[in-house]
């Protein structure tokens, strides 16, 4: 027995139909339509988000500068903190 590398055109025929026979053969005329169609859309889409990366970036930047803000209040509180709970150190006489 041979090992079978292309399925028999009859059963291809059989499991696809009528109708996913004629997708296949109008498939290449389809298909220059259809991205003529997308072309538009996805141009449109990719518009759209570099709009809304240009816009937001600034929005980003002015978040960040508020993040970085906070951070430096933070660390000086706690450095206010850690000055005022320290001890006094005494002066030894030696």
């Amino acid at each position: 027995m041979g090992v079978k590398i292309l399925p028999d055109v009859g059963d291809v025929a059989e499991n696809l139909g009528v109708t996913g026979i004629l997708g296949v053969v109008l498939l290449p005329v389809f298909l220059p339509v259809i991205a003529g169609v997308a072309k538009p859309i996805v141009k449109t889409a990719v518009k759209g988000g570099i709009l809304f990366y240009e816009k937001s970036k600034g929005a980003i930047a002015e978040v960040g500068e508020s993040w970085e803000d906070i951070v430096a209040e933070a660390r000086a509180e706690i450095g206010e903190a850690r000055m005022k709970s320290a001890e006094p150190v005494e002066a030894s006489a030696d």
